[in-house]
């Protein structure tokens, strides 16, 4: 007799009422995610929002104060010591050996990990190449430029081909060419199977998740697919273009129902709430009345990620803004 297949889990992460406090601070708050397998998850929000602490508690590297976690088919805490050699960690900060070389970083890790001499060796000269580091194999990470050392940073948490990916701010010291170049190796190693979740707090790298969790003070504030969270906004978005940016501004912020505007150059970007009445309507009014001079264009235009944001935290007395980057 035969014995059927074990059935993967689907997902490769599922939380339920997921809570950890520090003393009276909740850092994460009641957290619902389910994340499926081979996709690259996003935590969007600013310094502060518990991404951090959410990745930590997934890992198994904190206990919840509430609620539970299953991660690759494993309940944590309870199930850590076994998750590790399935997952990889990449930190904010860069935390390999700097006095050590970039192979004998790798060779370390490779150790770490049980790899017998030979396949490491191999495994080594693979992600040397992969990541571009093969010219700088016998460089002292410490001198590495930022991009090498992110670069570094990602071969030594894939090294031993881990199912799960997790990325805390991967970017944050590095330049727009970098960042690029590093998300094509996360959509290469998610094309492979590989899940990844990713913290960040630039809304064009949150643009690039299959699908995202928008957090602040600890609460998931709204969860899906980039685009879906821009057409699902629960609000409307004003465009003003206009050669005295400041003269609107101040006519528009006296307006019923307005939630933010922000300047970008001589343009503005207004946000109403869905039950303001005319907006349209209401902004050109107010803006040909600062400036009778010139002329305004003034059009409804469609929801970005920065606009979800702070349409999502807006009942948050204190929701600060997140990055919109570039690249």
């Amino acid at each position: 007799m035969t014995t059927a297949p074990k059935r993967e889990e689907p997902n490769a992460i599922v939380a339920r009422g997921l809570t950890r406090r520090f003393g009276d601070l909740v850092a994460v708050d009641q957290l619902d995610l389910t994340i499926p397998r081979a996709s690259v998850y996003g935590f969007l929000g600013p310094n502060g929002s518990g991404k951090t602490t959410a990745i930590r508690l997934l890992c198994g590297l904190l206990e919840p104060s509430a609620g539970e976690v299953t991660v690759l088919g494993l309940e944590m805490p309870q199930m850590a010591e076994k998750l590790r050699r399935r997952i990889g960690y990449m930190t904010q900060r860069f935390s390999l050996f700097e006095d050590l070389s970039v192979r004998e970083n790798l060779e370390f890790m490779g150790e770490i990990y049980s790899l017998p001499g030979r396949a490491r060796r191999q495994r080594v000269d693979e992600l040397l190449e992969l990541y571009r580091l093969t010219r700088q194999a016998k460089q002292r990470a410490g001198t590495l430029s930022g991009g090498q050392r992110q670069r570094l940073a990602l071969a030594a948490a894939v090294l031993h081909e881990p199912e799960l990916l997790f990325l805390d701010e991967p970017t944050s010291a590095v330049d727009p060419e970098n960042r690029r170049e590093f998300w094509e190796s996360l959509f290469q190693l998610s094309d492979a199977g590989t899940t990844i979740l990713v913290s960040t707090h630039y809304m064009d790298e949150a643009e690039r998740c299959h699908a995202l969790a928008i957090l602040d003070r600890g609460r998931l504030m709204a969860e899906g697919a980039p685009r879906k969270l821009m057409d699902d906004i629960d609000a409307v978005v004003v465009e003003i273009e206009t050669p005295y940016p400041r003269r609107a501004r101040e006519a528009i912020t006296t307006l019923e129902g307005l939630l933010s505007v922000a300047q970008l150059g001589t343009q503005l970007r207004a946000l109403f709430s869905r039950e303001s009445q005319e907006p349209l309507h209401r902004v050109q009014t107010a803006v040909s009345s600062s400036a009778p001079e010139s002329t305004a264009s003034v059009q409804l235009v469609r929801a970005n990620l920065e606009d979800v944001f702070v349409a999502v935290t807006r009942h948050s007395p204190k929701a600060r803004p997140v990055e919109t980057g570039s690249g």
